[in-house]
């Protein structure tokens, strides 16, 4: 029996177990998406009675913007230029504010824009020094109140509109 386990160990002696080592890398690519809601890629800010005209209106629209950020971002809008234009007459496109709040699946401190106004120069609404995963973001359009629009109706136009297109961002913090 003291030879067989001598034998064992001599044996077993000679057999060298080899280690081998992996390097494991968790490679991480950052990845932003902005989605404007698709019912709402048409805002309307209706001035109907002689109070829009005096106070202004608004449109608040709920969920308007879901983010995916791996990481903190900046969202930022600009308008397509410094007016918005209906033949020979314009509005000044600053004369509209955005106001970006907490929708329904927030991201958590996140800071909101509470007043930016629109401009063909991007402005930041929201900023989140953390990612978000399709987390929502409402954003209210108020027009100028004021009486500001009352000589820019165009008469045999019911109604007479005034477009141009706003283009959100994304960006990496």
């Amino acid at each position: 029996m003291k030879k067989c386990m001598l034998a064992s160990v001599a044996i077993l002696g000679f057999i060298t177990i080899g280690a081998q080592n992996v390097k494991l890398n968790v490679r991480l690519k950052p990845i932003q998406t902005l989605v404007v809601n698709n019912s709402q890629k048409i805002v309307n800010l209706d001035y109907i009675t002689k109070d829009d005209y005096a106070n202004g209106v608004s449109s608040l629209n709920t969920d308007h913007l879901t983010i995916f950020s791996t990481g903190g971002f900046q969202v930022k809008v600009k308008n397509a230029n410094a007016i918005l234009q209906n033949g020979g007459k314009n509005i000044k496109a600053n004369t509209i504010q955005l106001k970006a709040s907490a929708g329904t699946d927030p991201v958590n401190g996140a800071q909101y824009a509470q007043g930016a106004t629109l401009s063909a120069n991007a402005t930041t609404l929201v900023t989140s020094t953390v990612g978000a995963a399709n987390k929502k973001i409402s954003i209210e359009y108020k027009g100028a109140g004021a009486n500001d629009y009352m000589d820019n109706y165009i008469a045999g136009q019911d109604p007479t509109v005034y477009t141009s297109e706003l283009t959100y961002t994304i960006i990496a913090q």
